[in-house]
């Protein structure tokens, strides 16, 4: 592992053509202007537009940027990762695509890695979180239900598991990502149950975040999906 880099950031991509550029410049330039010494992973998620050869353009211009692709849609636990088994960071960071938590709320979660965590989750559940454009009722309210299975089943105490914005110390990613099994959306719960049986210190933190319209989670078609994940991750673990 390379002890220069500081930050690795990955970023599943799946079709986001037309908001990754946007997203890349912005991650670049606000790590750049703060003295990060980082890293970015693109890791393009079988995408059937034109994703990965503009990622590919933006190496040139974008520094430590690197483009890694599935060559068919696996899904964003398999595409995260695959990213964090390729990040060379001290700590490493997976961020969905299009910044529904601001790159700025990094500040917020590398400040635990000092008080003695190893992973540090942005959450949308806690009182000082700042929801500035929330989901639809439902999709909150579904949101909601979810979470309580969680608790009841796999993570007691986190009040967000979904929130697509957590950091890793290295040693904590590699380590959980060895057992990772889960491929999709709820992978995210397999991680932190991994680590909470492994003894790793999370800590939740509130951050913003704005909802995404655009969201590629079907209500129904994946949220039946990641309840019985939610039974998998127990019988795997």
């Amino acid at each position: 592992m390379d002890e220069d880099i500081f930050l690795s950031i990955i970023i599943p991509a799946y079709n986001e053509e037309r908001r990754i550029k946007s997203t890349l410049k912005r991650i670049s330039n606000y790590l750049t202007s703060n003295g990060y010494r980082y890293e970015i992973i693109v890791v393009d998620d079988g995408s059937t537009d034109d994703t990965f050869s503009l990622v590919k353009r933006m190496k040139g211009e974008i520094k430590g940027l690197r483009i890694i692709k599935n060559m068919k849609n696996k899904g964003k636990g398999f595409s995260v990762k695959r990213g964090f088994l390729s990040a060379r960071g001290r700590y490493m960071l997976f961020s969905d695509a299009d910044l529904s938590t601001p790159i700025e709320e990094i500040e917020k979660l590398i400040s635990w890695f000092n008080k003695g965590y190893d992973i540090a989750i942005g959450s949308r559940a806690l009182k000082e979180s700042h929801i500035q454009i929330h989901q639809p009722w439902y999709r909150e309210l579904a949101g909601r239900i979810f979470n309580l299975f969680v608790q009841a089943m796999a993570v007691p105490g986190i009040k967000d598991t979904q929130c697509g914005f957590k950091c890793f110390s290295q040693k904590a990613a590699l380590e959980i990502c060895k057992r990772q099994r889960i491929e999709r959306f709820s992978f995210d719960v397999e991680m932190l149950y991994i680590a909470k049986k492994l003894g790793y210190k999370i800590k939740e933190v509130p951050v913003r975040w704005f909802n995404n319209p655009q969201s590629k989670v079907s209500l129904l078609k994946d949220g039946l999906k990641m309840f019985f994940d939610l039974i998998r991750i127990r019988l795997m673990h």
